[in-house]
């Protein structure tokens, strides 16, 4: 839409243009869209990367920017070309200045068509402060869910309505309730107590002066049983004194199964790390693979043009000579580069596609004690159908357990928000068209899309890196892998995996 005039507005003559760009605080670089060279800077440029106007314009990428691998000359002309081609491109940009203070920036280059022709605007702001704040800030979150997330301590932070504005995960856990819950009232979640017989919120509220002991039975109607918890409820010494603290302890037999639950999850947490090492090896091997060989073109392309130069008689024998040595010794190291990738690609790929053959019921075996010790404090029944036969498939045993447990959590989390009576997870195993299928159903919301749909190559929404590396895992192995809908309500996630030669079906 054209943007409107008001005809008696003054005109902005040519000069008014460049004294508001000269006073703007944003830094202004102007390249020539074709060589990309330094047509003109503001003085808030000037000021910041420390050169005057006609010193600036003659400097190239590497003179000005940072001297790390992602700040190249090759990238930074690229992102101006992709300005040139699509109009705007924005980037992370680290200059470098004239003292060689390196700063980062946020920078967005823009083409722009002057009467000389087309050019590409860069405007870019030091974003130094502002990345030393997030530091600061992303250490003290790191830290609030920390303790939210790690500490045994049951705590809930309430309003004078008994309306729980904050719980650690260990409360949400025992309260049956998910963090998008947070904003219903405490006694929707059990009974609470004070010296001994029940009383209303708003008793144990105004009794709180400045604290009060309380107890809390919370009902676990799967099991027909009650967690009782005791502790404290506290006024905050906060402006309003709308905020109450309160401060739990189990005295049903729950620290114990807590500090066990922690060291089954350390060690889950050790067996998915190892699996993503091997991935991210893979995955970095890979990408170095492209930026090597070209690497080395561009060295070959210099040395046939250096001999080109010195038959010209442009380059003296002796300048031509020293140039050879020192591109073939950068040769050589790429070379020596690209042979330690690809022994790193070796070792991951003869990891991954290992050539056993596991019975899938052992693997199923191996993960049920993890999977049930997860279901316990969301109360999510586990049910297994096993084919009556074993299933020799031809996987590699960890890795497929992994997998298994990766999509068994999931369905456990999906159904914490499901009624009690609807939390069960059903693992079944059968036979089909010479594959061993597992499937894990769920009673939870379920899927609004097909996750293995999504690329898993750089995109951290969507599924995350679990689907992610249960994908690769699965296919890797000449296996298959896939979700679906239920048509009794929920979700089913399943793979099937090549049964051994012996085991297939004539």
């Amino acid at each position: 839409m054209p943007m409107s005039v008001d005809p008696s507005a003054p005109e902005i003559v040519t000069e008014d243009l460049v004294t508001l760009m000269n006073a703007a605080r944003t830094c202004v670089l102007v390249h020539d869209a074709e060589t990309k060279n330094i047509l003109w800077a503001n003085p808030a440029a000037c000021e910041l990367l420390g050169w005057p106007l006609d010193e600036l314009r003659p400097l190239k990428a590497n003179d000005m920017s940072s001297t790390a691998p992602q700040y190249h000359r090759v990238l930074g002309r690229a992102w101006l070309q992709e300005a040139v081609e699509r109009g705007s491109s924005r980037i992370e940009w680290h200059y470098r200045t004239r003292s060689g203070r390196v700063v980062p920036t946020d920078a967005l280059a823009r083409r722009v068509e002057l009467a000389q022709g087309p050019a590409v605007m860069v405007e870019f702001r030091d974003i130094e402060r502002e990345q030393a704040t997030e530091q600061a800030l992303r250490r003290t979150t790191s830290s609030i869910d920390a303790l939210a997330r790690h500490t045994s301590t049951i705590a809930l932070t309430l309003d004078a309505a008994g309306t729980v504005r904050f719980a650690t995960d260990t409360a949400l856990a025992l309260l049956g309730m998910v963090p998008e819950e947070m904003g219903r009232r405490l006694d929707e979640f059990g009974t609470l107590r004070a010296g001994g017989r029940p009383v209303s919120w708003a008793d144990v509220a105004a009794q709180a002066d400045p604290t009060i002991e309380v107890q809390l039975q919370v009902p676990r109607p799967a099991t027909d049983e009650a967690v009782w918890l005791e502790g404290t409820l506290e006024r905050l010494a906060e402006p309003d004194g709308d905020g109450l603290l309160m401060i739990l302890h189990d005295v049903s037999g729950r620290v114990h199964r807590e500090v066990l639950r922690e060291r089954e999850l350390h060690r889950e947490n050790y067996q998915a790390r190892y699996t993503a090492m091997g991935d991210m090896a893979m995955a970095i091997a890979h990408e170095l693979g492209q930026p090597l060989a070209a690497a080395g073109n561009f060295l070959a392309g210099t040395t046939r043009h250096a001999g080109v130069l010195e038959d010209e008689g442009t380059l003296s024998r002796e300048s031509a000579d020293r140039l050879r040595f020192g591109i073939g010794s950068a040769v050589r190291q790429i070379d020596r580069a690209s042979a330690i990738v690809g022994a790193v690609r070796a070792f991951v790929g003869h990891l991954e596609h290992s050539r056993q053959v596991v019975d899938l019921h052992d693997v199923v075996d191996e993960c049920l004690y993890f999977v049930r010790l997860r279901a316990v404090d969301p109360g999510v029944r586990v049910v297994v159908h096993r084919h009556p036969e074993s299933l020799p498939t031809v996987c590699e045993r960890v890795l497929t357990g992994q997998v298994l447990l990766n999509l068994c959590f999931n369905a456990v989390d999906e159904m914490a928000c499901c009624a009690p009576e609807e939390r069960e997870l059903e693992i079944t195993t059968s036979v089909r068209d010479g594959e061993a299928v597992l499937t894990v159903d769920d009673r939870g919301r379920g899927l609004l899309r097909d996750p293995f749909a999504e690329s898993f190559t750089s995109k951290e929404q969507g599924s995350g890196i679990g689907l992610a590396l249960s994908y690769r895992i699965i296919t890797r192995q000449h296996g298959r892998i896939w979700a679906e809908r239920r048509a009794g309500g929920g979700s089913r996630f399943g793979f099937a995996l090549p049964l051994a030669a012996e085991h297939r079906p004539e």
